[in-house]
């Protein structure tokens, strides 16, 4: 989404604003026998995460209580995870989601390449000044050591944070681009890889568009065939993500919701950290595209998949609870 396209999230600040009282209303809903669900996710769910990390401070104040520890005792199983993530700042949400997909034996890719590829440089950084705070290490290092080969180049380049923010396009420079591009790729044996990750690490996103254009006029296909054709494993995955950011970045994001929940069982993990990352700021969109991807809604699905209080404060942050 380039800047000129509003995008639309489903959750927006509360206005007016009033943090004692909401803290209020937790305090009553959790205390003494049994919880009031209800009122909890009623009050989540229609705050940003800006007001509901204020709701927390003005909860420790008037009662010397930790609401992450009182919801933690309060509630259980995926409810609970849900909960604790819109309670967390979202710089230190991403920073956690990255550490436990490299934590202990093997790595979770698709984590990697889910935020990697798609935040922008103020977003990096702050996801790694988190890390930092969090973990005491650096999260290029950890990436480095977790990840190997041009996968490992890629992500480290994206780790950087230094994409060009220029939104004015170069059209010539776009058809050199492209052009160096069909050298490194369809034009020789074997892949020049370092050519594809300098231009998809480097480039803005309006320009990228604009390569991919010119690519298409030289070739008469899609940048995502050569794409496919000359790479294999993560480093194709993390590639072709780059180029559906740029294309429909709401599309990528309703097709990683749709494949967290098809098929037996549902990757709760991935299904909460879209919802609760992607509310205020394009969840509107991606449930449009969803729907016309898909013939069904996100909301549907969610109801079909999920239970419970769990689903309940899913749906609350689609603004349908």
């Amino acid at each position: 989404m380039f800047p000129n396209q509003q995008s639309r999230p489903t959750v927006f600040p509360v206005n007016p604003f009033n943090p004692r009282e909401d803290a209020g209303v937790l305090r009553k809903a959790m205390k003494g026998f049994g919880t009031d669900e209800k009122s909890i996710i009623q009050v989540l769910t229609k705050r940003s995460n800006e007001q509901r990390l204020r709701i927390a401070l003005e909860f420790k104040t008037l009662y010397g209580k930790d609401l992450i520890s009182d919801i933690k005792s309060e509630t259980s199983g995926k409810f609970e995870d849900l909960l604790i993530a819109l309670l967390t700042p979202l710089p230190k949400f991403y920073a956690k989601e990255l550490h436990e997909a490299m934590v202990g034996i093997g790595t979770d890719e698709g984590v990697l390449i889910e935020v990697m590829c798609t935040m922008s440089n103020y977003e990096i950084h702050s996801i790694k000044q988190a890390y930092t705070a969090i973990y005491g290490k650096i999260l290029e290092d950890d990436i480095r050591g977790d990840t190997s080969g041009n996968f490992n180049r890629l992500m480290t380049s994206l780790c950087v944070g230094n994409r060009s923010e220029d939104f004015t396009v170069d059209q010539n420079r776009a058809r050199d681009d492209a052009r160096k591009l069909l050298q490194a790729g369809e034009l020789r044996m074997g892949t020049d890889e370092s050519t594809f990750n300098m231009i998809l690490c480097s480039r803005s996103y309006p320009q990228l568009a604009a390569i991919f254009q010119e690519y298409e006029y030289l070739t008469g296909h899609e940048i995502e065939h050569a794409i496919k054709s000359e790479f294999s494993g993560d480093i194709e995955k993390a590639l072709l993500t780059i180029v559906k950011v740029v294309r429909n970045k709401p599309l990528y994001f309703a097709e990683r919701l749709h494949k967290s929940m098809k098929g037996l069982g549902t990757n709760d993990k991935q299904l909460i950290r879209i919802m609760v990352t992607r509310c205020e700021v394009d969840l509107g969109d991606i449930v449009e595209a969803f729907q016309t991807k898909y013939g069904e809604t996100l909301q549907s699905w969610i109801e079909g998949d999920c239970s419970g209080h769990y689903k309940k404060c899913l749906l609350g942050l689609l603004g349908a609870y």
